[in-house]
């Protein structure tokens, strides 16, 4: 006799709309409990049992088996004791570690760091994930799993994640299409429904894709990761800098200024980016271009011979380019005593697990 086998659904990702639509035409769900659904789980934070729960009886049984509502396992959380931040620990289904911040900042809103790959192939001297190696680029689901779940954490403390940054682990433009897609859902009005204004990509710096993520997704932010207008400076700082140099950076970022100033990140490092050259190069290479530039401390990390430039020589630095015309914010760290600020998420040893 002939073997038979039995053919089931592949599970249909809360965060696939086309998928989603096609299953609520197929169980002939009313398109306002539909959009029911979408807000219970999307904007209200209420997860799987609450979003199901506003679903007809026969529909419920149906979306409950064949919707995969999560595709990221919660690993562990850790809260700073000094400011508002918390550091996530997530687990892929095939095992791989990542990490997210919640950043309450002092005006009341609340952002959210999210990671785009497992490690990074960039390996930038002064950045801890960098020394992950890379394995894997993320899933646009794994990308949004990293907001929800941060909503529904928040959602017992009265808050949502109102900013989302792509500035945690890996280089987003290195994964070009699941961020596109990612970005795509964030803001559409039925699902997560946050303004373009809300959401920023940080990058090491990929001229092409900075202008095609402009184009594409023009009142989204953009943030280069710059911390040198010196081409042998940055090299140094940044391996990825030799492909792609100071004068290609330049001339994407004459072609998005057209529409919007671009953000500048500047981390300050002591005796390397911080002299009298350092910002006679940097007031050159961004004169012509409408600029907002952060200058950002350096949280130091176990392996990394790298000082950062004391407050007193940033805030210096920092009037010294307000003086020349620039508008110029002056960044603190939020997470620092969690190893959760800028340029710390790093996993010590996969067997330490959470750290």
């Amino acid at each position: 006799m002939p073997a038979f086998s039995i053919i089931t659904r592949p599970m249909i990702s809360i965060y696939d709309q086309q998928g989603l639509e096609a299953l609520r035409s197929r169980t002939a769900v009313q398109p306002h409990r539909f959009k029911l659904f979408r807000n219970a789980f999307f904007k209200k934070g209420l997860g799987k049992e609450g979003a199901l729960a506003v679903l007809p009886g026969a529909a419920r049984s149906v979306f409950g088996r064949e919707v995969g509502f999560q595709c990221l396992e919660l690993s562990g959380r850790r809260d700073s004791e000094t400011d508002g931040a918390t550091k996530l620990g997530f687990q892929t289904l095939d095992g791989h570690l990542i990490e997210s911040v919640i950043l309450r900042v002092k005006t009341g809103r609340t952002a959210l760091c999210i990671s785009s790959q497992v490690g990074c192939v960039c390996k930038c001297g002064f950045c801890a994930t960098g020394q992950l190696g890379f394995s894997r680029n993320l899933t646009y689901g794994e990308i949004l799993d990293q907001v929800a779940q941060a909503n529904r954490l928040l959602r017992a403390e009265g808050r949502t994640v109102r900013n989302v940054v792509l500035m945690g682990m890996g280089e987003p433009f290195q994964n070009l299409e699941n961020v596109f897609q990612s970005l795509e859902v964030l803001q559409d009005a039925t699902c997560f429904n946050l303004a373009g204004m809300r959401l920023m990509v940080s990058t090491v710096g990929i001229p092409d894709a900075m202008v095609q993520c402009a184009e594409r997704f023009p009142c989204v932010q953009l943030a280069l990761s710059l911390h040198s207008a010196r081409q042998q400076v940055r090299e140094k700082l940044m391996p990825l800098a030799r492909k792609y140099n100071l004068d290609a950076l330049h001339e994407a970022m004459a072609v998005i200024g057209r529409s919007r100033k671009v953000m500048v990140e500047y981390l300050m490092l002591e005796g390397v980016n911080d002299g009298d050259e350092d910002f006679q190069a940097l007031e050159n290479y961004l004169r012509d271009i409408p600029v907002h530039i952060n200058i950002i401390p350096f949280n130091e990390f176990e392996g990394c011979g790298l000082k950062g430039t004391p407050h007193l020589a940033r805030k210096a630095f920092a009037d010294r380019l307000k003086d020349a015309g620039f508008n110029v914010t002056l960044r603190y760290s939020l997470g620092s005593d969690i190893a959760a600020a800028c340029g710390q998420l790093v996993r010590r040893r996969m067997r330490e697990g959470f750290a």
